[in-house]
């Protein structure tokens, strides 16, 4: 996959450092934190730790450098991006988190937007799945996990069959890798990379840079 960088609009050859079973979070980050969201955080990071993924969001890291460009690269380290909008999110933190979860779902993350009962979703969203934050939140969570951990099986799958388009094939790999954390996907991808050495790439061709998950 090629990565324009939103800033400058170039293709991008920085490496990324891939961050398997991480969630990335998309709420209102401005203090206070409101009560509603503080509890659906709260709730959220018991169930993921149980499930062994760890959780990043926009104030996770402090570059010093530009704060989209940050963004940017943080919602492709991960494989699953989740969105919390509750009544008391602002319209400025509203834009925000749907901004950041268009930039995951062009990615090919997989995304989930909580919200609690008396919240309204944007209308290009009114078709999306959306999870209600109530007295059977972790039964909906683990749906949605079972739902993503089902896709591993299908990305080695389609890597399997897509080996004449190694460049397809190793993306497949790394996003089983990113929701797994599975080395054996890491292994697979260098192999099929080792087949293409007997064809002339520069040092910096799109394989070169997307078989270092």
């Amino acid at each position: 996959m090629i990565r324009y960088n939103p800033v400058d609009s170039d293709a991008s050859t920085i490496p990324v450092k891939y961050l398997p079973r991480t969630c990335f979070i998309m709420c209102q980050l401005r203090k206070p934190e409101p009560d509603d969201q503080a509890e659906i955080r709260k709730r959220l990071g018991t169930f993921l730790a149980a499930m062994r993924f760890s959780e990043i969001d926009a104030n996770s890291s402090l570059t010093g450098r530009d704060f989209l460009a940050k963004i940017w690269n943080m919602t492709f380290q991960v494989p699953i991006g989740i969105a919390i909008i509750t009544r008391r999110t602002t319209r400025r933190s509203l834009a925000n988190i749907f901004y950041e979860l268009g930039l995951l779902q062009a990615y090919g993350k997989e995304t989930l937007v909580i919200k609690s009962q008396d919240v309204r979703v944007p209308s290009d969203f009114v078709r999306t799945e959306y999870l209600e934050f109530g007295d059977d939140f972790e039964e909906g969570l683990k749906k949605f996990f079972d739902c993503v951990f089902s896709l591993q099986e299908h990305f080695d799958l389609m890597a399997d069959q897509l080996r004449n388009d190694p460049l397809l094939a190793i993306d497949y790999l790394r996003r089983a890798f990113l929701i797994t954390g599975e080395e054996s996907y890491r292994a697979k991808a260098r192999q099929l990379h080792e087949e293409l050495r007997g064809v002339v790439r520069s040092a910096n061709c799109v394989e070169n840079l997307l078989v270092k998950f």
